[in-house]
């Protein structure tokens, strides 16, 4: 799973968590495994408010774009996120929300 990022300035925050082709945001549950090599799930297809892309698969592997929420005081790797390669099960760490002095 390849989880590029939008950062955003949000008062909500985001949790991920991968479990085979379901990713939790949130808590909430999004199965892609019906997504065949080369297909492609328009964004407005899924109702998610942190989805910010269209879900496709390539070579095997999904691809995404999720809105990345940060706080007033953010540090930079969350202000310019790297993308995110997840290739086991279980929690996706993200960058902080913001930094408390």
């Amino acid at each position: 799973m390849q989880i590029q990022f939008s950062p955003k300035s949000w008062n909500d925050k985001l949790t991920l968590e991968r479990r085979a082709e379901t990713l939790i945001i949130n808590g909430a549950a999004y199965d892609f495994a019906q997504l065949s090599d080369g297909d492609t799930l328009p964004r407005d297809a899924v109702d998610c408010e942190w989805l910010a892309s269209d879900v496709t698969r390539v070579d095997g592997v999904l691809h995404l774009t999720l809105i990345l929420p940060h706080g007033s005081n953010a540090p930079h790797e969350t202000r310019f996120p790297a993308p995110v390669t997840v290739t086991k099960d279980g929690p996706i760490a993200l960058p902080a929300y913001e930094v408390t002095k």
